[in-house]
Parts: C-alpha cells; structure tokens; sequence
C-alpha cells in the first residue's frame, strides 16, 4: 500500500469511528429519573419483589444443547488443529473435544457449521406451562429465560435479526412463551443477554485449521452470507471479552433495546460488566429503569444485574461463587445444577447442596439464581426431576425462613465462617462446599430469629450468638420450634448458647430449621 493509500485509508476509518463515537453518544432511550451517568444510577433502589424473592429459576438453554456437549459448543466447534488458546495465547497441540464429536458426528466445520445445528433444535417436548407450575412448587419466585447465548441466535420475534427461533429451530417465541407461563403462575420473570461478548467470541468460525489435511481451509463463519449470525471478522486487536468496535456495540443497544421494549421484563441479566463499560451500557440500563418506572406509574420495579460492584447502581451477580460476609446491597448467586447447556453423562448437584447454598447466600442479602438443565428437546431428565423434588419438600417445610426475610446481625457461626474459604470461579467464596454440624446460619423476619444447622446436628445444637451473654442475643426468648415439625422441642437458654436438645426425628434432608421467638 503506497503512503498516500495508507493515510486516506487511516483518515476514513477514523471519521467512521468518530461518526459512530458521535452517534453513541446519542442513542435513543426513554427519558425520566434516570440517564447515562453512575451518580444517576446510583439513585436506583431496590424493588422489594427481589429483595423477598430469594430464590430464581434460569432456563439457560438453545441450540447449543443440540449435540448434548454442554457449554460452549458454538464457539468450541471451530477450535480445529492448531488452534490459537484464548487462556494460554498460544498454538495448542491438539484440537478441543468438541472440534473432534462435531467432526465424527456432523463433518468438517467448513461445510456444516453451526448454522446447520440450529435447525436440529425442535424443542419438541418442551411444555412452558407444566414446567413453570413445576418450578413454583419447587420455590422459585422469579424465572430467567436465556434470550441470547455468545451464538448470536435470538430465542426473541426480533424485528432486527433474522437469525431467531421464530424463523429458525423450533419457530417458536421462547421468551414470549415462557413469560406467557411464568406470568399465570405469579412469577417475575426476566431475560438474560450475553450477546456483548459473541462478537470477539464467535471469532473462531472465521478460523481454519492450523495443520492437518484441512488446513487452510476456511470454516463457515468466512462466508460473507452467514455473516448475520457470525458477525464479521473483527479487527486482529479487538480480542477482549466484549468487543471495543462502536458500530457492534450499537448493534448490541439497538438489539437489546428491542428484547427490553417488547417484552418489559422485571429483571434483565448482562453476562458481563456493564457492557462495554461507557455510556452505550450505561445508556440501556438507564432505558430500562425510565421505560419500567413509565410502565408502573413511576415506581421502579426493575432489577438490571451484571458482574461488577453494584454501588446501589443495579444487582451485582456473581457466577459460581458468593459474597463471604453480608453485603450492604443484595446481590446474587447465578449457577447451574449441572452444565450450562445439556451434556450427555453429566452430573448434577444435590438438593442438600442446592438448599445450603441457598441459606447461606440468602443469610447475606443475596438471591440464588439456578439454571436447571433441559434436554434438548426441552423436557427434565428423570434425576433433575428427583433432585426438584426433593428441593420442593424442603422450601415447603422451611420457606418461612427463606422468603421475605432480611439478614439478622450477623449471618452465622461455626467452622465456615472463620476457616478461610476457597475462591469462587468469578469472584466471591465458592458457592458449594462442604458444612459441619456446627455450621450456622441466621435470617429474620417479623422479630423472629431463623437458626439453620447447615448439616444434621449428631449431639444437640447449640446456638452461641443466642447466649445470654452475647451481645447479640439481647432479647429473652420465649419459644424454639423446628420448622416442618409439630414435636416438642426442649431448650434452654443458657450464658454461653441457645441450647436445643437433639430432635427425636430430623428430617431426611440436610439443612434444619429453628424459628426462635422472642419476648415482646
């Protein structure tokens, strides 16, 4: 390129670039309260709906399910010989797992991409309306529907991009139909996007194998006509999680503006920071928060959740992980009982494990998001159906201390709250993890203190923060009842602890109730 090409070349681009900057810098959304700035975002307040909600129901699901290989699959796929590894930043020895079961069961990703999987999803046992009565029974008082995956394919009628599941897959609007049914059965119910990161995420489709008999040879996400799902190719510097390119992150905006106009959700999720980290992520939070409040004749009941510090701006979410004491602004959990998508083999986690991760992030002002995993054609294994169920007996018998309730003076006692504890895989503590029968943990509610013994007492429980001379116990006691139980309990409240003999029957599962009354 001559001198003189390369500078008009450099003065176009960034007049492009200026134009967008400027145009982003205008982008429409509705007026009120709130605008594009933290100070104004920092005026949000909590909805109380999520503040007693506690416990939330995510349908992490789409086509990405179709060759039951979990997370990921969409990008994994292209990850040919040779291809460069996003962790290590170099060449890797052998292709990803998912580049080989998709050549041994589909062929090469040159000629069948994933645009040729996405019309295998049919969603053909999928029933909204039976499992969302389910999903009540079980506790959840919010529901979360995927809305858009790092695939770039929307499970929305968008109006803006062809590549949805009306036009595609099961021709179905799943978030219309989950919000449909989660709406009969009293539900809040939200949309979670992740569409900022697919821009730099989806790069491997543009991608060929590195050695090899197909090397050279270009995926499908080259062919200018699948551009639409696989976006372009993005500049060899854009490598972050969410691209720097102002005419995609406008293309972001406009798309979610439109998901948060149709379908006015009481909750959006950002699998992300505020995207993008400026004013065009800014911009869409406070749209929604304006657009929720004109719906609700001025009262805010919109909940905007992303993964960074709230600062009283949203609901900071964290991924597979937890706060490690009691945070100042509720936040939540979000993670899965299995995989994220659907994988052949896998494992599922518990309901012990599931309510005590439940009690200890509620203890601290957090809600529980738990994506259960759909086959692909849209219906429960038989374990998740078990392991529901099991999660349904117990809020049945223990919901009094779960919803509704606020974290009391501190959030509990025993081994896990002074042995350092592992790291989440996002941040926070990790989420699961193994309790002691003198594990504790503390809500309240009405004046009432709720005592959970994190796993079953084997000698009596002892509650030492509801001694005598604890400063925090510092009402008498007039009455100690276990949850779910009609017996008799027999307690004494003694200098150093509320001592409650043990039980004669405990209930079959693992994190046990006492509801402690005090004298007025």
């Amino acid at each position: 390129m001559s001198k003189l090409r390369f500078i008009t070349f450099a003065l176009c681009f960034l007049t492009f670039v200026a134009v967008t900057f400027a145009q982003n810098n205008d982008l429409p959304f509705t007026s009120g309260k709130f605008d594009a700035t933290n100070s104004s975002l920092a005026k949000y307040q909590y909805p109380n709906w999520f503040r007693d909600a506690k416990f939330g129901i995510w349908a992490h699901w789409g086509p990405q399910a179709v060759p039951r290989q979990g997370d990921w699959y969409a990008r994994r796929m292209y990850e040919g010989p040779g291809f460069m590894d996003r962790n290590t930043k170099k060449p890797s020895e052998k292709a990803q797992p998912d580049y080989m079961y998709h050549l041994n069961n589909y062929g090469h990703p040159s000629v069948f991409g994933y645009k040729d999987i996405i019309p295998l999803w049919k969603a053909e046992r999928w029933n909204p309306d039976e499992l969302m009565k389910l999903y009540k029974r079980v506790g959840a008082m919010y529901f979360v529907s995927m809305a858009t995956h790092h695939d770039n394919f929307f499970l929305w009628n968008s109006k803006l991009h062809e590549w949805n599941s009306v036009n595609m897959g099961p021709k179905k609007d799943v978030v219309a139909l989950w919000q449909q049914a989660a709406q009969k059965q009293g539900l809040k119910f939200g949309v979670s996007e992740h569409l900022a990161a697919s821009y730099t995420w989806f790069q491997t489709a543009h991608k060929s194998d590195l050695s090899g008999d197909k090397k050279g040879v270009p995926y499908d996400g080259n062919d200018p006509k699948y551009a639409g799902l696989y976006h372009e190719k993005a500049d060899s510097t854009d490598t972050g999680w969410m691209t720097k390119n102002p005419v995609w992150q406008r293309e972001w905006y406009d798309n979610i503006k439109e998901l948060v106009d149709m379908y006015k959700p009481d909750l959006v999720y950002s699998d992300s920071k505020i995207p993008f980290e400026n004013q065009v992520g800014r911009t869409l939070i406070a749209h929604y928060y304006n657009s929720n409040m004109e719906k609700n004749k001025g009262n805010l009941q919109a909940v905007y959740t992303c993964k960074e510090p709230s600062r009283n701006r949203f609901v900071q979410d964290i991924e597979k992980g937890a706060m490690d004491s009691i945070s100042e602004f509720p936040w939540q959990t979000d993670t899965s009982i299995g995989d994220w998508y659907y994988r052949t083999g896998q494992k599922y986690l518990t309901s012990n494990q599931v309510t005590q991760m439940l009690v200890d992030i509620v203890s601290k002002n957090g809600n529980l998001l738990l994506n259960v995993v759909q086959t692909p054609e849209g219906d429960l294994e038989a374990d998740v159906l078990t392991i529901l169920e099991e999660i349904a007996r117990w809020t049945k018998d223990n919901g009094e201390a779960i919803y509704g309730t606020r974290p009391w003076k501190v959030y509990g006692e025993g081994p896990s709250t002074t042995t350092k504890q592992d790291g989440g895989k996002f941040g926070g503590v990790k989420d699961v993890r193994k309790y002691q029968t003198t594990d504790i943990r503390y809500t309240t509610k009405n004046g009432n203190v709720y005592a959970f013994c994190m796993e079953h007492p084997v000698a009596g429980i002892q509650l030492k923060s509801l001694g005598m001379d604890s400063k925090l116990g510092d009402k008498k006691i007039v009455s100690v009842t276990m949850l779910g139980s009609k017996q008799k309990l027999k307690w004494k409240q003694e200098k150093e602890a509320l001592k409650i003999e043990q039980p004669i029957n405990l209930p079959a599962y693992s994190v046990t109730t006492f509801c402690v009354k005090f004298k007025n």
